[in-house]
């Protein structure tokens, strides 16, 4: 197998059309800010200081992303599991960050880039309780990019269908882990979503 150079990209692919540049916008506008506050779930892009990329999910109840402005989303983080390498990245690498926005039913997307940024100030804290709990810092996003996907990838994936795959297909997250690493107990699915609900 021959690896591609950047040459081979110009005759595999198309120059894009001036409509597909010119869709990539500066600011948050209005249909993005709708699509905005009607996500409950978004992948979280950052970069660090050797060149790695992490990619996070990100979830809570719909607009849980706060559009204070047309340059400002204001994103609360929740409990994890404290790798905080999304965070590492922002304030240790290039502080570059990527959201790509879902919302269930519509198979377009939207992805906005912008600048991070950290803070734990209380009243901001405070401003964003969730499932009965402040966030334990808050990323703040200086947007310069904001543009929608087309809805193909997800369209072909059916991400949306009614159909869906069976959970007990796949063992219990807490008992990948244990055959991965032979660490901790393993617990049943039914034992591990218990918990997951008191650490929302």
């Amino acid at each position: 197998m021959t690896d591609l150079c950047a040459e081979d990209l110009a005759t595999l692919y198309a120059k894009p059309t001036p409509r597909v540049i010119a869709k990539a916008r500066p600011a948050i506008d209005a249909h993005a800010k709708k699509f905005i506050e009607m996500s409950p779930f978004c992948v979280l892009a950052t970069s660090g200081t050797d060149g790695s990329v992490d990619a996070s999910p990100r979830g809570g109840s719909v607009g849980f992303v706060h559009v204070a402005g047309p340059n400002q989303l204001l994103m609360p983080d929740r409990a994890g599991n404290n790798r905080i390498d999304s965070f590492r990245n922002v304030v240790e690498g290039s502080g570059f960050v990527h959201l790509l926005f879902f919302v269930p039913g519509i198979d377009e997307t939207l992805r906005v880039g912008g600048r991070g940024t950290l803070s734990a100030d209380p009243d901001l804290l405070a401003s964003m309780v969730e499932f009965g709990k402040p966030p334990r810092a808050v990323l703040n996003v200086a947007v310069s990019e904001v543009y929608f996907h087309c809805g193909k990838a997800l369209m072909r994936s059916k991400l949306w269908s009614p159909e869906k795959v069976q959970r007990s297909v796949m063992p219990s997250i807490s008992q990948v882990i244990h055959d991965q690493t032979s660490l901790g107990e393993p617990e049943s699915q039914e034992i591990v979503e218990e918990r997951y609900k008191t650490q929302l």
